[in-house]
């Protein structure tokens, strides 16, 4: 079994910046990727970020250049920056597990709300 914890959700003015967290914990050999989706009210969920064992990153076009994500053996964080009403949503953290089988994993998701 394996348990992510998320952190670092909020509330936070149009332009300003949060910083999420998710460490993943458990009995496992290895997570591939991980990554970060959102969902807002009605929406289907949708990539925001991703990143593989290795370190290649992949971003939603919406975010280049605002979000960074960064990972840390087991730890998965993203900064978001210059934040827009837009991007308030539920961000739910991901990871793609390699135990005696490869399975995954989702966070339990924190709110992100951003007032223009």
């Amino acid at each position: 079994q394996v348990h992510l914890v998320e952190s670092g959700g909020g509330s936070v003015q149009a332009g300003g910046s949060l910083r999420l967290s998710c460490a993943a914990s458990g009995t496992f050999f290895r997570i591939n990727t991980m990554a970060w989706y959102r969902q807002g009210p009605g929406q289907p969920r949708r990539l925001v970020a991703a990143i593989t064992s290795d370190g290649t990153t992949n971003y939603a076009d919406s975010v280049k250049g605002r979000f960074t994500i960064s990972r840390d053996k087991n730890t998965v964080e993203l900064q978001m920056n210059s934040l827009q009403p837009e991007d308030a949503a539920v961000y739910v953290c991901y990871s793609n597990v390699v135990g005696f089988g490869t399975v995954t994993y989702w966070g339990q998701g924190t709110q992100v709300t951003v007032s223009s």
